[in-house]
């Protein structure tokens, strides 16, 4: 009875070790998911929008270090780029500039950027 108990418990150990080693994978690499089809189109042209301009480099389901739902990354014609956050309905809520540097601010649509 005491082996059955004894391997149980090492059992259990070994898959809460496995789920949160998962766990920490995901947290490392990120979670944006890229998004393609109709929903893509619409984002890139109101990102386009919002940036004044530019070229799409990505489109993405909003990670959790913004406001938004949608993330689209934009290399403006100065050669600079921006992130443009959007709510479902394709509406700006927020920008983030060199996120993927490590160097992010963030602001809220109306506020004085770029």
């Amino acid at each position: 009875m005491k082996r059955k108990r004894t391997l149980l418990v090492v059992a259990a150990a070994a898959v809460l070790a496995v789920a949160g080693g998962a766990g920490i994978a995901q947290a490392v690499s990120g979670s944006e998911e890229p998004v393609t089809g109709p929903a893509a189109e619409q984002a890139a042209e109101a990102a386009l929008g919002a940036a004044g301009g530019g070229s799409v480099l990505e489109v993405e389901r909003q990670d959790d270090d913004g406001a938004g739902v949608y993330e689209v990354e934009v290399r403006r014609e100065d050669g600079s780029e921006v992130e443009i956050h959007l709510d479902a309905q394709f509406q700006q809520v927020g920008t983030a500039t060199n996120d993927d540097a490590g160097e992010q601010e963030d602001s809220a649509e109306g506020a004085d950027d770029d």
